[in-house]
């Protein structure tokens, strides 16, 4: 009996979730395990959202099918957030589809516009499930590099011609998973102009847009004249709200493309809980200062992770988005090498950087996820390990 799709045939499992068993064998040996590998949000939802949620839930006619669309206090609660946050309008009906997380809407967004042997442009390094989405679709994945001397921003002029043209589909990613790297508007128009010279869906994925420090404000690819022709734009309320585990995400922008996506997911989902849908609405009427204040607590907590790694030599530069560091492994050791040691031999769960790609290899993501003591913690945890093999 055939157990297995040819479509996954050559698919690797999820490298964090493999990872995940490496952590549980760690603690299983005794270990006191601090997690920086996982961009998990440590930190609560505001309370309003919480008490939303429980309310919502004591509704005995709260617990059946939701509906496919999304309620209309969410869709509006997404349309009004845009125009807050991006002065960007959006149609609640036809140019925003709620999702259960972002990475689901990832994956269904490749099966609903990608045939077997299209053509899918992927950063390297960059969020797996962009290149997964495609394989699952039966798509090809052509990789396209980030590079340190470029700011992690790709040189869009450098993809073959040949290529671009054969191209249904591009992936980015700002503030970028895993790198931390911003990019300006400026940057965003050129690859919508990018996007509508060669035909090409524009995918952006901006979940950490509110995760940001020191007055930088990223922007969304929507806010380009003319993107909604050529864009979708993934969100997601894990990482803005401390909601991961809620699994409440965003697609916003093309109606066409909406509509494709929608069509797949009327029939494989029957939508949100109706109080996850109802706490969510509340969630994205939360204040500003809510938001700078979390982003205090993040700040602290890089700084202290900053400063450790530094000490210890190893190469970081200031950042104004996201909550990891991106930085090199020592000399002479491998991504999933050096990470599987430092677990191994100090506790300290670090994600290894080729689990994002090729261009991966060579650093490993540090997420700060976790409270600062805990930080303080694992950076005297490495700096013990790194000083034994310095000494042998």
């Amino acid at each position: 009996m055939k157990t297995k799709a040819d479509r996954i045939a050559n698919m690797p499992d999820y490298p964090f979730a493999r990872w995940g068993e490496k952590v549980r064998a760690a603690r299983a040996a005794g270990l006191d395990v601090i997690r920086l590998d996982i961009g998990n949000p440590d930190l609560p939802p505001p309370d309003k959202v919480v008490d939303a949620l429980c309310s919502s839930a004591r509704d005995p006619s709260a617990h059946g099918y939701p509906g496919y669309r999304g309620i209309p206090q969410l869709r509006e609660g997404i349309t009004s957030y845009y125009e807050r946050r991006f002065n960007v309008n959006l149609n609640p009906q036809e140019e925003v589809v709620p999702l259960l997380g972002s990475k689901e809407g990832i994956a269904h967004l490749s099966l609903a516009i990608l045939d077997p042997g299209d053509l899918v442009l992927v950063p390297d390094p960059g969020y797996p499930s962009y290149t997964m989405g495609a394989v699952i679709a039966g798509a090809r994945v052509h990789k396209f590099p980030l590079l340190p001397e470029r700011g992690f921003l790709p040189d869009l002029d450098a993809i073959p011609s040949d290529v671009a043209l054969e191209a249904k589909v591009i992936w980015l990613n700002y503030p970028n998973n895993p790198t931390a790297a911003t990019a300006d508007l400026k940057f965003l128009e050129q690859a919508v102009a990018f996007a509508r010279e060669h035909d090409i869906l524009l995918c952006h994925d901006l979940p950490y847009c509110d995760v940001t420090y020191d007055g930088y404000t990223a922007p969304s690819v929507l806010q380009v004249p003319g993107a909604k022709e050529v864009a979708v734009e993934f969100n997601s309320l894990s990482k803005t709200y401390n909601m991961a585990g809620w699994r409440v995400g965003i697609a916003a922008g093309n109606p066409d493309v909406l509509a494709s996506l929608f069509a797949i997911k009327s029939n494989v989902d029957s939508g949100q809980f109706l109080p996850v849908q109802e706490a969510a609405a509340r969630a994205l009427e939360t204040p500003e200062d809510w938001i700078k204040a979390r982003n205090r607590i993040y700040k602290e907590r890089i700084s202290t992770a900053v400063s450790g790694l530094a000490a210890l030599g190893f190469p970081v530069s200031p950042q104004k988005a996201t909550f990891y560091i991106w930085t090199r492994v020592p000399e002479g050791q491998n991504s999933e090498g050096f990470a599987t040691a430092l677990l191994e031999n100090t506790g300290v769960s670090v994600a290894p950087g080729s689990f994002f790609g090729e261009k991966g290899e060579g650093y490993i993501r540090i997420s700060l996820t976790s409270p600062k003591a805990h930080i303080a913690e694992a950076m005297d945890r490495i700096r013990k390990y790194i000083s034994g093999l310095s000494s042998t």
